[in-house]
């Protein structure tokens, strides 16, 4: 029934862009809503080894089905530390993201511009709740699943260069808006300063913006996200390198909305060929190309060149992002199912 709820919303997503009511660039809306206050509450303490009690498999579990999914289609790999980023930056890390439209709410998160339909992982997540609840019911929350999933694909992409521990206790949260995406995420034309304000908001400073980005050193991304960057700008320091530029603008301008490596280099391993590919002119967005700025350029450059550098920063930046505005019993859940609330 979800399922068909879902499909029914596709239709007349799809419907009224045809009907030209969707925007013209990146389908985001013009003015976009104003960036939050930066006053994210404290977070409630989580902590390492939180399941060896009461579910001593758990992590084991999680890490199974991302190497399952992950060996068959890498890119999955890369649509869950996304998930995870997506999760955290909309109401905290509490699997808000994960929640089907159900009649009570027929536009969650999952819906927003932002995530429809490019957010991907969900399968995997089920896939974990289902074999943790036959193993430990009621004990492991969807929000730990993401966030111990993003952990992971992070570790088999790298092909384990990058290994850390993720802490946990986070509970699911209640509550998804669809709306909220646009206020929370940051879009792929932003600048600095807006990239800067908004990871501001959730209590990550300019350098985790900085290393966090480094993500899209894997995964795929739609023509809509960077067609205003094609053809290249020769008076614009920051455009994409021509060549580059050239060879998708010839692949986007196929019809539809073709999807792209994010990094035409190593573009199956997550590694810091991202920022050097900053420094070539060689990236996606807008966002990307924002890193050029002043404020940010040495920090670029130190991680290019230093080798590392940014996996070490890219670990801690993960587990500090895993603390956004974590539930606890008083205020969430423990989900049977990822995609519904109980």
């Amino acid at each position: 029934m979800a399922n068909d709820k879902l499909a029914a919303l596709v239709v007349v997503a799809l419907l009224g862009c045809m009907a030209h009511t969707c925007q013209a660039s990146y389908g985001y809306p013009n003015p976009m809503p104003p960036i939050p206050s930066p006053t994210p509450p404290t977070a409630p303490a989580l902590s390492l080894n939180y399941y060896s009690y009461s579910c001593p498999n758990a992590e084991a579990i999680v890490r199974e089905a991302v190497k399952n999914a992950t060996d068959n289609n890498r890119g999955i790999g890369a649509g869950l530390i996304r998930l995870f980023f997506h999760d955290c930056f909309v109401r905290g890390c509490d699997a808000s993201v994960l929640l089907d439209p159900t009649t009570a709410n027929p536009e969650p998160e999952k819906l927003g511009i932002p995530n429809f339909p490019s957010l991907r992982g969900f399968e995997v997540i089920d896939a974990a709740k289902e074999k943790l609840e036959k193993e430990c019911k009621e004990v492991v929350s969807c929000a730990d699943i993401v966030a111990f999933a993003g952990r992971d694909a992070t570790f088999f992409l790298s092909n384990g260069m990058v290994d850390f521990k993720m802490p946990a206790g986070r509970y699911d949260g209640r509550v998804s808006f669809a709306n909220e995406t646009l206020r929370d995420l940051p879009p792929p034309f932003a600048n600095v300063t807006v990239l800067e304000s908004m990871f501001k908001a959730k209590g990550l400073d300019l350098d985790d913006m900085v290393t966090l980005s480094g993500a899209h050193t894997v995964g795929i991304s739609h023509c809509s996200s960077f067609a205003d960057r094609l053809p290249a700008d020769p008076s614009d320091p920051t455009s994409m390198e021509p060549t580059l530029a050239s060879s998708l603008q010839q692949r986007c301008n196929r019809g539809g909305d073709p999807v792209v490596v994010q990094d035409v280099v190593t573009p199956r391993d997550l590694d810091r060929q991202y920022y050097q590919n900053v420094l070539d002119r060689k990236v996606l967005f807008k966002s990307d190309a924002a890193l050029l700025s002043p404020q940010t350029l040495k920090a670029v450059e130190h991680n290019a060149k230093n080798p590392g550098k940014w996996e070490r920063k890219f670990k801690e930046a993960m587990v500090k992002m895993g603390n956004i505005e974590v539930k606890t019993k008083a205020n969430g859940e423990i989900r049977k199912q990822c995609r519904f609330v109980d």
